[in-house]
C-alpha cells in the first residue's frame, strides 16, 4: 500500500521529529550538536524554513518549522540527513543508516498549538530528566527564545512575537509560560499526531484543513456500539 504523502501547507508551522535507528545515540561529542544545528541552519536558509523551536537529544531531533515551499520541510531534511549521516559514519567508523525510517511530522493549528509546541520541544530535556530547567540544556533554543541568547537559527513565530511589544517584555512573558505545566491530554495530543501525521488542532481547524487539502487528516470512527440495535441490525445487512 502506498505511503500518503506527509502533510504539508506553506506557512503553516509544523511538528517534525526524527529518531536514531533502534533508538541508538545520533550525538555523542559536543562537536556533533554544533555540525548538525549549523547544517540545519544552512539547509532552512537554502529551502525557505522558519526554524522557530527545537531541541537536539541524545537520540532525536525535535524541530518547529514553518516552510515557504511545499517542498521545503522534506528538502532541508534530506540535506540535513545526508550531511550528518555522511559526517558521523566517517568520525566514529561505521556504515549504514543512521535514522529510524523517514521523519514524522505534524500540521499545527497556530493559534491553539504553536506556544505549547514551543514550550514542549524546549521541555524535552526536563522530562527526560537529564537537567532541571530547560536553561541547564546546552543544544535546544530556550535559552535564545526565553533569555534573549544570540541565535541567528531562529526566526520567531508571530505567536511569540506577539507577546509583547518590546522584546525585553516578550522574554518575561515566554519565560512565564514554562510556569504552567503542559497537561497529559496535550503532550499525548502532541505525540500521538506526530507519529501518525494528522493534524495538531480542533475539530474546526482539522475539518478546514481536510477541505483545503482533499484529504483526512483525522481517525476514522472505529466499528459501533456492538450492543446498540442500529449496530446489530445494520450487521445483519452487512452479511447479507
Amino acid at each position: 500500500m502506498p505511503r500518503l504523502p506527509r502533510l504539508v501547507l506553506v506557512g503553516q508551522p509544523h511538528h517534525v521529529i526524527i529518531r536514531g535507528n533502534n533508538r541508538e545515540p545520533i550525538f555523542i561529542a559536543d562537536e556533533d550538536y554544533q555540525f548538525y544545528l549549523e547544517k540545519l541552519r544552512l539547509a532552512c536558509v537554502k529551502h525557505q524554513c522558519d526554524l522557530h523551536a527545537y531541541v537536539l537529544m541524545t537520540n532525536h531531533v525535535h524541530l518547529l518549522i514553518t516552510p515557504h515551499k511545499e517542498e521545503g520541510i522534506a528538502k532541508m531534511m534530506q540535506m540535513v540527513g545526508r550531511y550528518y549521516v555522511q559526517y558521523f559514519n566517517h568520525c566514529y567508523h561505521r556504515t549504514g543508516t543512521l535514522w529510524e525510517g523517514r521523519y514524522k511530522s505534524t500540521l499545527i493549528d497556530s493559534d491553539a498549538y504553536a506556544l505549547i509546541c514551543y514550550r514542549y520541544i524546549e521541555l524535552n530535556p526536563v522530562r527526560a530528566g537529564m537537567v532541571d530547567e530547560p536553561a541547564q540544556y546546552p543544544w535546544s533554543s530556550y535559552r535564545a527564545n526565553a533569555l534573549g541568547e544570540c541565535n541567528d537559527m531562529l526566526i520567531a513565530h508571530e505567536l511569540y512575537v506577539g507577546l509583547a511589544q518590546t522584546s525585553e517584555h516578550r522574554l518575561v512573558q515566554y519565560r512565564a509560560l514554562f510556569e504552567n505545566y503542559i497537561s497529559l491530554t496535550q503532550i499525548e495530543n502532541i505525540r500521538d499526531a506526530t507519529n501518525k501525521s494528522w493534524v495538531l488542532g480542533n475539530d474546526h481547524f482539522r475539518h478546514k484543513i481536510e477541505q483545503q487539502l482533499e484529504r483526512r487528516l483525522s481517525p476514522a470512527a472505529k466499528g459501533g456500539d456492538r450492543k446498540s440495535v442500529r449496530y446489530r441490525e445494520q450487521s445483519k445487512i452487512n452479511r447479507v
